[in-house]
């Protein structure tokens, strides 16, 4: 089998969710198997294993529906995407495409980065299910991240192919928790600010909490910092404003919890980097922290400030630290991008074998 791997939506300098899931896979799979990757930017390299490359145009290209007639050119037999929208009109092999999550079905504000022009057709795209339907019935196979997103795809028949839950991990490299168990009563939550993360409970919380500090890792802008700032003046909030990993795994470190109030997510992988050094997650009740914190996380009414206090402070008890650190270590175990490749590489050679015996997916 001839292999594609699509790299093109990696970041340039630190991974975003969807960067992080390309590299992780990409370096996996190719342990397993050749592959070629493709790129639209000599600088991902920095952010991607030493693999074969070609260099392709950018996915917002206005080329991008016509990006098969270029990859065609390789000749592969199977190219597996990590998003849904890659163009492939034309195209002479298989495809595999992506959904992560239907975040913006309910949450239609789009990320603040993207060019004003996507934004719009962003917009546009989420008011109805059929684009997606389109995009995805376009491909041999479906991939997606988690139960909890098959489910809603299922629900809302988004495809008529077949889906396979290749989840994704975290990786902290070289990281682990401190040798003595020493911890601090200091509180980790990493992700943005867009208004579906609710981050103004995890503040309001900390009212209640008043002999703990809140730290807030990721990139902020200051109309964030203001309006967050003005919701518990007087909390313990630390403001990090962007860490590297090196910086956020010592955190997580000597946390007493990694903490978050999502009203929805597609996945959520800082609660399997925090478990992975042994960090209770004290998370909001929602399906898919249900899945991924199983019964190690801690649960809170996602707009219940007290609820998320109680349920910090239920850490306290005698033992409840530690029983809920063994359980974190145990759950994270669940996810690896080892067990992620093989998941994937199966099924992209079973699609690769649809193919020879000239069967197709209708």
């Amino acid at each position: 089998m001839r292999l594609v791997f699509d790299c093109r939506y990696t970041r340039v300098g630190r991974h975003d969710g969807i960067s992080r899931y390309t590299a992780g896979l990409v370096a996996a799979v190719a342990r397993r198997h050749d592959l070629t990757m493709l790129i639209s930017d000599h600088r991902q390299l920095e952010m991607l294993p030493d693999l074969p490359w070609e260099l392709v145009p950018p996915p917002t290209s206005a080329r991008e529906p016509l990006l098969a007639l270029r990859v065609n050119r390789i000749r592969p037999d199977v190219v597996y995407s990590p998003m849904q929208t890659m163009g492939t009109l034309g195209r002479r092999y298989r495809v595999v495409l992506t959904m992560h999550d239907a975040i913006y079905y309910t949450h239609r504000t789009p990320p603040r980065d993207l060019p004003t022009a996507i934004r719009l057709l962003w917009r546009l795209y989420h008011l109805s299910w059929a684009p997606q339907r389109a995009l995805l019935n376009r491909a041999d196979a479906v991939v997606t991240v988690s139960e909890t997103t098959e489910r809603l795809m299922r629900e809302h028949r988004l495809t008529r192919r077949p889906i396979t839950v290749v989840r994704n991990a975290a990786t902290l490299a070289g990281m682990a928790p401190p040798a003595d168990g020493t911890r601090e009563r200091v509180l980790v939550y990493m992700g943005s600010f867009m208004p579906y993360k609710n981050v103004e409970t995890l503040v309001a919380g900390m009212r209640h909490l008043p002999d703990y500090e809140l730290h807030l890792m990721s990139g902020i802008s200051a109309a964030d910092r203001a309006r967050l700032t003005r919701v518990a003046p007087d909390a313990r909030v630390v403001f990090h404003d962007g860490a590297s990993d090196e910086e956020y795994a010592t955190l997580l470190g000597r946390a007493t919890a990694l903490v978050t109030a999502s009203r929805d997510e597609g996945f959520g992988i800082p609660l399997v980097e925090a478990m992975s050094l042994g960090t209770p997650v004290v998370v909001s009740d929602i399906p898919i922290f249900r899945e991924i914190g199983g019964d190690a996380a801690l649960y809170f009414e996602a707009r219940n400030a007290r609820s998320f206090a109680d349920a910090v402070r239920s850490l306290e008890g005698s033992d409840q630290w530690q029983r809920r650190s063994a359980e974190a270590l145990r759950q994270a175990d669940l996810f690896s991008w080892e067990r992620s490749a093989d998941a994937l590489l199966d099924l992209l050679l079973r699609v690769a074998d649809d193919d020879e015996r000239g069967t197709a997916t209708t």
